[in-house]
């Protein structure tokens, strides 16, 4: 009698597929972004993250980057050391301010609320991103103001 064969199938959960299918699509690669047009991490973070399609910034204060020093000033100047040193992040993750979705403010003093949102309006002219807003009882260095920012890569 001669042997009997025997086949092996493997069956595939549509479950198990659709899991498989997603994973595939998630993204995997995170790059490290950094500039010297900003200021360095002063911690164990970087400046930036681009993953996914998106540009994630760490909170930015007024410092100055040549200098490496808190710039003197108001709510008003520091707003905007701080907008262009996240200009120069997103660019150098090849994006921009214009492509940004989200920030995130930090106030040491919202009574300065309307002169912030009057320069921050500046660097968002059209389309300003979604934006939160807090109050907190200090930042680094003793900054006025510290904003971070998701954008699109």
């Amino acid at each position: 009698m001669p042997a009997k064969k025997t086949t092996k199938t493997t069956r595939t959960s549509a479950r198990a597929t659709a899991a498989k299918s997603r994973s595939a699509t998630r993204p995997t690669k995170r790059t490290v972004v950094a500039t010297e047009l900003a200021p360095r991490a002063i911690g164990p973070y970087s400046q930036a993250i681009k993953v996914g399609g998106f540009v994630f910034t760490a909170g930015q204060v007024a410092i100055d980057p040549g200098a490496g020093q808190l710039i003197e000033g108001d709510i008003t100047a520091q707003t905007s050391r701080v907008l262009q040193n996240l200009s120069a992040i997103l660019e150098a993750a090849g994006t921009s301010l214009s492509k940004v979705v989200k920030t995130t403010v930090f106030m040491a003093d919202l009574a300065q609320f309307k002169a912030m949102n009057e320069t921050y309006g500046e660097f968002f002219p059209v389309n300003p991103p979604a934006r939160s807003t807090f109050a907190v009882a200090g930042l680094p260095l003793g900054a006025l103001i510290e904003i971070e920012c998701v954008a699109l890569a």
